[in-house]
């Protein structure tokens, strides 16, 4: 019994070494962007006819970016988390020689956001067009600051 435990004990060490490798800040952000995947998924596939469009679903999901976008940013973006530092995230130092882009993009994405909210639960018809805004809120974000995979 005292073996088994000992053998827990230290592959739950790693375990957490193992996690700890990826700082919270990291996480924590690449969390919001999975967020903003499934939202944005709800939407566009809406939006392209692919799911039958559901008025309360559709405002969910742009309540949901909306609530995203007012994440303060600041704390998730700390110098030493880009690719070339740390393993675990695909974003490029470019960041942080461009933060103060990278902040206007997301405020960009924000009101982007706010008028999906104001839009979603109005109709099909009205995502579209908002769906293309969302997208270009952050035009060029995917090659400035993500490496590929």
């Amino acid at each position: 019994m005292k073996k088994s435990f000992a053998t827990v004990a230290v592959l739950a060490t790693l375990a957490t070494t193992a996690m700890a490798e990826v700082p919270q800040a990291v996480k924590a952000r690449q969390g919001q962007f999975n967020i903003m995947a499934l939202n944005l998924g709800i939407l566009g596939g809406m939006a392209k006819g692919q799911v039958e469009y559901n008025a309360e679903a559709a405002q969910a999901a742009a309540d949901s970016l909306v609530a995203v976008s007012m994440i303060h940013q600041t704390a998730l973006w700390p110098e030493g988390t880009d690719a070339d530092s740390i393993e675990g995230t695909r974003a490029l130092p470019a960041i942080w020689a461009n933060i103060d882009d990278v902040v206007a993009k997301w405020g960009a994405f924000g009101e982007a956001a706010k008028a999906m909210q104001a839009a979603a639960g109005q109709g099909q018809e009205q995502i579209g067009p908002n769906m293309g805004a969302i997208g270009g809120s952050c035009k060029g974000c995917h090659d400035t600051y993500r490496a590929p995979k």
